[in-house]
């Protein structure tokens, strides 16, 4: 039992050792044929939005919904005091009753030859421009309770209750978050390249992952002060972690070329300097500088000088450069 604590601390000598004896996970520097693309930044928008604005005066008497609700197409978003498109309906329908008592009046004298064909046409008339008064003042009346256009997450409220609302005010704006889609630009000299084959992969550079796009639309026409055209790069249904305002880059695939590859993960930056640790054939290690190009889908990076096809690399340089240095 006296001897616990010495065998105890020398077990926790010996575990650098331990560790530096154990050789580093190692990958390829390869030469692989990859797709050759065309990168744009992008930005993700909903393919499925909508701002609501009023359509009657009035000040907001209740918003039942906030930012990052989910709501339903038709449900309840907000309320407004709209009292004068109310009287206004009440008012259209007096007239409309009226109206049509008139020319059901008319028409009886008329089939009995009591009126003349003006009067009759004259009680018609006013009668159809009653019932057009009284739709249209309904329709007004109705602005008063908005609705939500689509099923989605509320992304912002932009009033608060007792504020005023007019005309044209936005109010809310809704998004669905199934569908999302980037937005890029691509410029008139690489039009041909890409239009041949539409065909994309979105890059989320943050976080290093990568999708396939579900398809490709080019707009028909060019900006005519950039000369650019908009491509509509669509995500997969449902994709996650991915939020509409989003920067992604969008790499268009233009053809296919074979290109010197080291894996992402092997790569290690010192300040300015961009380096490897190269594993030789007795496991010992070597930092090396490179110089590196484009990020492949994958995460695989392009070597343009450092690297030779073959030769291995530490896929933890971290852990190799504490190891080397001990």
């Amino acid at each position: 039992m006296k001897n616990i604590p010495f065998l105890l601390s020398l077990a926790l000598c010996l575990v650098p050792s331990l560790a530096q004896a154990l050789p580093p996970v190692t990958g390829l520097v390869e030469l692989r044929e990859v797709e050759v693309s065309y990168p744009a930044e992008a930005v993700l928008e909903a393919v499925r939005q909508a701002t609501v604005a009023a359509q009657v005066q009035g000040r907001i008497l209740a918003a039942r919904v906030d930012a990052g609700q989910h709501v339903s197409a038709g449900q309840v978003l907000m309320k407004i005091d709209a009292r004068e498109a109310t009287q206004n309906l009440a008012g259209a329908q007096a007239q409309l009753a009226n109206a049509r008592a008139n020319f059901e009046r008319t028409q009886n004298l008329y089939r009995q030859k009591f009126l003349s064909q003006a009067a009759y046409d004259k009680a018609e008339a006013d009668f159809k421009s009653a019932k057009a008064a009284a739709g249209q003042a309904g329709a007004a009346a109705s602005y008063a309770t908005i609705k939500s256009p689509l099923t989605g997450i509320v992304a912002q409220r932009l009033v608060e209750t007792g504020d005023m609302a007019s005309p044209g005010l936005p109010l809310i704006s809704v998004f669905d978050p199934r569908a999302l889609r980037a937005i890029a630009s691509i410029p008139q000299y690489k039009l041909a390249e890409v239009d041949r084959k539409p065909r994309a992969k979105l890059e989320f550079p943050e976080t290093g992952r990568w999708v396939a796009a579900s398809r490709v639309e080019l707009l028909p026409t060019a900006d005519p002060q950039t000369h650019v055209v908009t491509a509509r790069v669509y995500l997969p249904e449902n994709f996650p972690g991915a939020l509409p305002g989003m920067f992604v880059r969008v790499h268009f695939v233009v053809g296919h070329a074979k290109k010197l590859l080291v894996p992402a993960s092997a790569v290690l930056h010192r300040g300015e300097v961009t380096a490897v640790y190269v594993v030789d054939g007795q496991n010992r290690l070597h930092l090396r500088q490179v110089r590196l190009g484009e990020t492949y889908d994958g995460g695989d990076r392009e070597v343009l000088a450092g690297l030779a096809a073959g030769e291995r690399v530490a896929l933890d340089p971290v852990s190799a450069s504490i190891g080397s240095n001990r």
